[in-house]
């Protein structure tokens, strides 16, 4: 799926975002879930359980729907086409590339909308782009952008809606209230084992952080998967834990691991989470997604046109 087909004077370079992909049907729900679990069967209670958590948030996910606003803006920016390729739901990264090549495009930018580079995440979007690339377009040529958790225009971007949202909460509050960044979690074994992860994700709260010449705030790690190996954290709702103990009674979170709104924000934070913090006291708090931030588009059309300039490897 693409922004602003190409002419045949502007195809030879395009832009492809990669995304998670997610259903915005709950009758797509079971297949999406037989795709992010490579054909292996949820137990049937499980499944239902995620369709319920869908049919919170309103009977599926906004994810295509941002992603593809997020694809136009930068077109608007930019003077080359922009795809849409979702890893696990439709359209699927190697349908997208079919696409492009039968468009006449020859050479690609991916950037996947996540700025924190980890194998179990980046490392397999480039995995099923290199494939899709093999088995459809072998003639394509591809940059593949690992991380951007550091560039300016992100750290503006999430900036402006962590203060927006500071400023309203603290007068909600009458006072102080405490800050907590949070990105999704990953298995502890792949922090081990050198993924650069957690270290961006630190920096890029960090930088946040300094930006908004914050004193104090902490780190934590959501959506940990339901498996018997450990997940890094710390948790968020241990971070609620220590602040209520402290006596606070508002927390404002800054997700920083994600770009749009989706489940992990829409249920996981505004729901789950939210009603663990009532049940210790505490009303938390959300900064607004980046979505179609113009700050944030810019940030991807500069990141886009960086890479333009440097010469492509072949997939």
């Amino acid at each position: 799926m693409d922004a602003n087909p190409p002419d045949s004077a502007s195809a030879r370079w395009a832009v492809l975002l990669l995304a998670h992909g997610a259903p915005d049907r709950l009758a797509d729900i079971p297949e999406f879930l037989l795709n992010v679990r490579g054909g292996r069967k949820l137990p049937e209670q499980a499944v239902q359980e995620i369709i319920h958590r869908y049919g919170l948030i309103g009977g599926g996910s906004p994810l295509l729907r941002l992603t593809q606003q997020q694809a136009r803006a930068l077109a608007n920016l930019l003077s080359h086409p922009v795809y849409v390729g979702m890893r696990n739901w439709r359209p699927f990264i190697a349908d997208t590339v079919r696409q492009m090549s039968e468009a006449g495009v020859e050479q690609i930018i991916a950037l996947c909308l996540a700025p924190h580079n980890s194998q179990t995440s980046i490392g397999l979007y480039k995995k099923y782009l290199d494939e899709a690339v093999a088995n459809n377009a072998p003639q394509l040529a591809v940059v593949f952008i690992e991380s951007w958790h550091d560039h300016s225009l992100l750290i503006q971007a999430f900036r402006e809606r962590a203060s927006a949202a500071l400023a309203h909460v603290e007068r909600e509050a009458g006072g102080p209230v405490p800050v907590v960044f949070t990105a999704h979690s990953v298995p502890q074994k792949t922090i081990e084992d050198g993924d650069p992860y957690a270290d961006q994700v630190w920096e890029t709260a960090n930088r946040v952080a300094g930006a908004m010449s914050l004193a104090e705030y902490r780190v934590a790690f959501q959506s940990q998967g339901m498996t018997a190996d450990p997940w890094i954290g710390p948790t968020v709702e241990s971070q609620i834990d220590e602040l209520a103990a402290m006596g606070q009674r508002h927390i404002l979170l800054v997700p920083v691991g994600f770009v749009s709104d989706h489940v992990e924000i829409l249920y996981d934070i505004d729901i789950l989470i939210r009603e663990y913090g009532e049940s210790k006291g505490v009303t938390v708090h959300r900064s607004e997604s980046l979505n179609d931030s113009p700050v944030f588009i810019q940030a991807l059309a500069d990141i886009v046109s960086a890479r333009m300039a440097e010469p492509p490897s072949t997939a």
